[in-house]
């Protein structure tokens, strides 16, 4: 831990001087032996340093001759939030998206659509240990199964003691294992709503909760989302004056597409507006440990008095996409909740539920977890430094605070879905803003995955991008 403080303090230090104006474009830096000796760290802590710098385009290597500052990226302003149409939309995105997520996930395509993380970022070697002790220790787990005892306790109590650190804790009671955060969020919206209902949504919103409304029938209606503080609490206000929404659903921690962290107030804002008029709040908190800064956020769970919000969230964004293990802590709506669980899925894998009971009770959770943030952190700092190495002058670039996924917005009339054939042909993947979009805003807007390394092959796929976006725009 020492050794990862020093190396982050030297990198901290050096970055100051370069964005002070001390170290500019073309300047050598000390040598990594020299710094080693003069600041008494080891030539790994520096050279960790130094790599910090090179993934944030502050420095590079070259060969033979050391490590020098680089030319500041192109100057770029964050998107702003846009006004949404004021009527509600049916959702019709589906089979677009199925066909885009296929083809980037064909071999030789550059992985900057699907938000997945790089498997070799994720404690996968010690999940299969733990999986092969639980099965020896608790052999009776694989014998036959329940449609009603479907919580395992000790996955439940090592989620309350968790959200002590979310302004919790949550209630035993009130808290579902469902097979993924899609499923968690699927079961409170078919608990709350009807077919031909509405539901106010974060614009631009994940299209995974656009797709879940297109399956249930449900009609989406844009709340303008501010990319610094999330949805915008005065907007769904108005909106809701008249009544005729029958749920809100948003991420509040890490907003996909955006990276938006909403701030308490406006966290409690909403739990009070969505209570005092029976509105009931989803909320996907799935990227709640993925912060960028230095405590973990707080849902606006954390702020319900009510029991009207519904907290959804699962671990494959933080330890692997293929647990499918997720939970909901539902609040007044749990028993609703279970039980639609109960007669639909029935129980989670047992297996799988002891396996990260086991692995949250110890401290590896918590150590795996400052590794991976700084590695999001990384890699989305390198892929902003790309997008403004290449990506046409008038860009804007949104600055993620939770997750790893990086919006960023063309000029208008680039067209991101129609260049999106190109891209594919050159071998790169992303996703349309339009997708994000009910209503089919945003589509000089694009979404990139960050969840992998920053290599070489990543930074070539960008430049591909930027060649085609500059050559039409």
């Amino acid at each position: 831990m020492e050794s990862e403080l020093r190396y982050e303090r030297l990198a901290g230090e050096l970055a100051s001087l370069i964005e002070q104006g001390v170290l500019v474009h073309g300047d050598r830096l000390p040598s990594v032996r020299r710094l080693a000796d003069e600041r008494r760290l080891s030539v790994s802590t520096v050279v960790q340093a130094m790599r910090r710098l090179e993934l944030r385009g502050l420095v590079e290597a070259r060969p033979q001759s050391g490590y020098f500052v680089c030319r500041p990226p192109l100057p770029h302003r964050e998107p702003a939030a846009r006004s949404t149409p004021e009527a509600a939309s049916s959702v019709d995105i589906s089979q677009r998206l199925v066909r885009l997520m296929q083809a980037g996930l064909q071999p030789g395509v550059v992985p900057l659509a699907a938000a997945l993380p790089a498997n070799s970022l994720l404690p996968i070697a010690a999940l299969q240990r733990l999986y092969a002790g639980v099965a020896r220790r608790y052999p009776r787990l694989l014998e036959g199964g329940s449609h009603v005892d479907i919580d395992s306790p000790q996955l439940v109590r090592q989620l309350v003691r968790r959200s002590l650190a979310w302004g919790g804790p949550l209630a035993a009671d009130e808290i579902v294992i469902t097979n993924s955060c899609t499923e968690a969020l699927d079961l409170c919206l078919r608990t709350v709503t009807r077919p031909g209902d509405t539901v106010a949504v974060e614009s631009p919103a994940y299209y995974l909760m656009l797709q879940l409304l297109e399956t249930l029938g449900l009609k989406a209606l844009e709340i303008p989302t501010d990319p610094r503080t999330g949805m915008s609490v005065e907007a769904l206000e108005l909106a809701t004056r008249q009544g005729g929404v029958a749920a809100v659903l948003l991420v509040s921690n890490g907003s996909n597409p955006l990276g938006c962290l909403m701030p308490d107030d406006r966290k409690r804002a909403l739990a009070a507006l969505t209570a005092s008029r029976g509105i009931p709040l989803i909320e996907d908190d799935v990227y709640g440990d993925l912060h960028a800064g230095e405590q973990r956020p707080w849902p606006i769970k954390a702020f319900d008095r009510d029991g009207n919000v519904m907290l959804c969230a699962s671990f494959s964004k933080s330890l692997s996409p293929s647990l499918r293990i997720g939970f909901v802590a539902a609040g007044q709506r749990a028993r609703a909740v279970a039980l639609r669980k109960m007669v639909g899925s029935g129980g989670t894998s047992p297996v799988t539920q002891a396996v990260l009971a086991e692995y949250l009770a110890s401290t590896a959770y918590e150590r795996h977890l400052r590794k991976l943030r700084r590695a999001y952190r990384d890699q989305v700092a390198a892929m902003q430094a790309a997008v403004a190495r290449y990506f046409p002058a008038e860009t804007r670039i949104a600055q993620p605070q939770a997750g790893y996924v990086l919006w960023v917005e063309l000029p208008e009339g680039i067209d991101c879905t129609a260049c999106l054939t190109q891209a594919l042909a050159a071998q790169v993947a992303y996703v349309p803003g339009e997708l994000f979009s009910a209503s089919g805003m945003y589509r000089n807007c694009l979404r990139l995955n960050c969840g992998n390394p920053h290599t070489p092959a990543i930074e070539d796929a960008v430049r591909r991008l930027g060649a085609i976006f500059s050559a039409v725009g």
